[in-house]
């Protein structure tokens, strides 16, 4: 069966795949990765990430990735330099709190362009209540946090 949206854009003759409006997001998995100006070695190098920082995953050709980052800026990065491991970023200074609600206790604050593990329950796809997320930083320290805060949750 169909699902409507689907069935709309074939009616308008638009053959896309509902999948294709879902966010594909990986993260970097090596200590730094380059991300070129096209799917090459021989390509301008732009800027270099380093690990854990989220990317948009826009399309993949072979061994290679073509990225959204945060700001924007498209790019090629090769596969092997990605995971499929979920982060996010944090866009300004926020609370990580112990439950999904603002005035439940505080966990921890967090300054901008951290980077957060999303915690993902068993069938690994991103659970959000009420706007939040559950989270987990590098040293340990899980709670929820506002996804309006954070890059690379949608």
């Amino acid at each position: 069966m169909l699902g409507l949206a689907k069935v709309l854009l074939i009616a308008t003759g638009l053959a896309f795949s509902i999948s294709a409006f879902g966010l594909e997001f990986r993260s970097v998995a090596s200590a730094k990765a380059v991300l070129y100006d096209a799917p090459s070695k021989e390509a301008s190098k732009l800027y270099i990430l380093g690990a854990g920082y989220p990317v948009e995953v826009i399309v993949n050709l072979g061994d290679w990735t073509k990225v959204r980052d945060q700001l924007g800026a498209l790019s090629w990065i090769e596969n092997k330099s990605l995971s499929s491991k979920r982060k996010v970023l944090v866009l300004a200074k926020t609370d990580i709190k112990s439950a999904e609600d603002v005035a439940s206790a505080l966990v921890a604050t967090v300054d901008k362009d951290v980077v957060l593990e999303l915690v993902l329950p068993n069938q690994g796809v991103l659970a959000i209540k009420n706007g939040w997320v559950k989270v987990k930083h590098r040293d340990g320290i899980m709670g929820f946090v506002q996804i309006s805060n954070l890059w690379g949750a949608n």
